[in-house]
């Protein structure tokens, strides 16, 4: 794709990076559903603007974890530098305030060099950490040792039994099955003797001033289904029993990554092929359901159809 250097682009860049309507603007947000193109888009804005893009999939932060999130390669990044990608092993568990510091130092080094910072992912807590003014609670190992003791030897259940009685709120927003997310939940009212709820801001407070668009479509559940097709046909099979001799199982974070649990029963004997197709499938289009709902809330958002043929220069018309 050539470089969108109109004099549109141009005038719209410099108008950017010396502020929008006369407000400071630091960066652009491209955010939404699995599937509804937002590396193409970001990838379009960053030529237009002299951009380099800043990756908010958590997924794609794990190296050798490629196929089955839809990391864009080398050449399909047409140039555009990336950054925050491959930055974990498959072993290392998530953790988003690290993800911050890293993230936050990329967006401030692409600015300080005079460029766009376009922050493209769908991980909406990995989104908002970026761009508002996001604290996150200490960890204690011994304590979070215990509970996943505790959760490897008993389940989810109990655990998610003591979080709903010690914070109903917080264990209405988290699934029953999500482990990691119960324990965590637990370890923050251990060490601040305060709802897990409480440790997330109410109003929240921007650390960059940002433009955010959120790209969506209609048609994403056969995008999902023809997505999950090609991935299988591409070699994610192969490509988590590779990730599984480096410990995938054995990862917390990555281990739960969609495509990969799924394949990772069928190696395991416990579903045939197309069963983990038609189960990452159905878990996909589940998570397209939970990014509509977390980012449709905020309404700093401009919201775009996908499929306008003129996405690109409305994206534009968003900026400024």
């Amino acid at each position: 794709m050539a470089r969108h250097d109109g004099v549109l682009g141009r005038a719209l860049r410099g108008r950017l990076l010396r502020g929008v309507v006369g407000a400071r603007v630091d960066l652009i947000a491209v955010v939404g559903p699995t599937a509804a193109g937002k590396s193409a888009l970001g990838i379009r804005l960053a030529h237009t603007l002299d951009g380099e893009v800043v990756n908010a999939d958590s997924m794609q932060l794990y190296r050798g974890m490629d196929i089955g999130t839809a990391k864009l390669t080398p050449a399909e990044r047409e140039g555009v530098p990336h950054h925050v990608l491959d930055i974990w092993d498959v072993t290392e568990p998530a953790s988003v305030a690290a993800y911050q510091r890293i993230a936050r130092a990329a967006v401030d080094d692409v600015r300080a060099r005079g460029r766009v910072p376009i922050l493209v992912g769908g991980s909406g807590l990995y989104v908002r950490a970026v761009l508002e003014e996001f604290e996150f609670p200490g960890t204690d190992a011994g304590l979070r040792a215990e509970l996943e003791a505790e959760l490897a030897e008993r389940g989810p259940g109990p655990l998610y039994e003591r979080l709903s009685a010690a914070d109903p709120a917080a264990a209405a927003k988290i699934l029953p099955t999500n482990g990691r997310r119960i324990v965590r939940a637990l370890e923050v009212i251990a060490l601040t003797g305060a709802p897990f709820a409480a440790s997330l801001p109410v109003e929240p407070k921007p650390h960059y001033v940002a433009v955010q668009i959120g790209v969506d479509r209609d048609d994403l559940a056969t995008r999902v289904a023809d997505r999950v097709d090609l991935m299988f046909a591409a070699g994610l099979v192969a490509e988590t029993a590779a990730l599984a001799e480096r410990g995938l199982r054995q990862g917390r974070t990555a281990s739960r990554a969609l495509g990969y649990q799924q394949v990772l029963a069928h190696l395991a004997g416990e579903c045939t092929e197309a069963e983990a197709r038609e189960e990452t499938v159905r878990a996909t289009r589940r998570f397209v359901r939970r990014q509509r709902t977390w980012f449709r809330r905020d309404p700093r958002i401009a919201w775009l159809d996908a499929t306008r043929p003129d996405l690109l220069e409305a994206s534009l018309e968003v900026v400024g």
